[in-house]
């Protein structure tokens, strides 16, 4: 009865579109989350949750200072790592293959609360991995993720506009560790990075479940429902009213929060 009561409660909560893009290229996957940001805005769509791996590219955030890329953009292309600017929170980190990038694409009130949110769900996925991982949010925004003891695994880095966000979390789980000792990453000099595999082995099989797991956690932290789409029928449904379920149906009465916030 309790398993049946747990099922009749999920049905009833609003959903997490969650859709696993695979590897996408960063501008590609900013464009796709700015398309989707204008439909949640719109109530076109519910919350959604994208899940891919990005090729090589460090990434700006709007707080990255002069020194965080030691070696100059020129270097680091010549690794074949791409270096660009974006709106998020944050400074500089990495993405690559082998990392597991997830976008939630949803409404907030709080953005300080949505971080810690996400924050215990990727915590939450870890566990499951049999790693114990925290939060020190205590110590300041400067460590704002998820850590192992003292190693990082994960960063979070938002932005937040007319009450929705874009860009979202980074979790290493067996991508190559050596592009984050080339940058100040996250502006903390010294940080050690580490990986899902570093601290508890395997290889690429790894993501497929943790991917899942992942998702599953984050649909639950923030009280959602989750439902796979397709990448198609996600663009298809940002432009379609056919689309809307009756909960966005209701929502577009409501009006959006006037809130423009970046946090990491």
């Amino acid at each position: 009865m309790q398993a049946l009561g747990q099922t009749t409660q999920a049905r009833g909560r609003e959903e997490l579109w969650v859709c696993h893009l695979g590897v996408v290229e960063y501008r590609e996957a900013l464009a796709l989350q700015q398309r989707i940001r204008a439909a949640r805005q719109q109530a076109l769509i519910p919350d959604v949750l994208l899940c891919l791996e990005h090729p090589p590219v460090y990434t700006r955030g709007r707080r990255t200072g002069a020194g965080e890329l030691p070696m100059g953009e020129d270097w680091y292309r010549r690794q074949g790592i791409d270096v660009l600017d974006c709106d998020r929170g944050g400074k500089v980190t990495y993405h690559g293959p082998g990392q597991l990038v997830g976008y939630p694409i949803v409404r907030v009130e709080d953005v300080v609360a949505y971080v810690r949110t996400l924050e215990r769900a990727l915590i939450a996925a870890l566990a499951q991995e049999g790693i114990a991982a925290r939060a020190r949010a205590e110590e300041g925004p400067a460590f704002t993720g998820v850590w192992v003891e003292d190693r990082k695994i994960a960063s979070i880095g938002v932005h937040v506009n007319r009450g929705v966000t874009t860009h979202g979390f980074a979790v290493n789980v067996c991508n190559d560790l050596q592009p984050f000792q080339w940058i100040v990453p996250c502006g903390l000099e010294g940080v050690r990075m580490t990986s899902l595999i570093a601290e508890s082995g395997g290889g690429p099989e790894r993501m497929r479940c943790f991917r899942k797991r992942t998702a599953f956690q984050v649909a639950e932290a923030l009280g959602r429902r989750q439902r796979l789409v397709g990448r198609a029928r996600l663009e298809a449904a940002c432009v379609s009213p056919r689309h809307v379920s009756a909960a966005s149906a209701a929502e577009r009465e409501r009006p959006a929060s006037a809130l423009a916030a970046s946090a990491r």
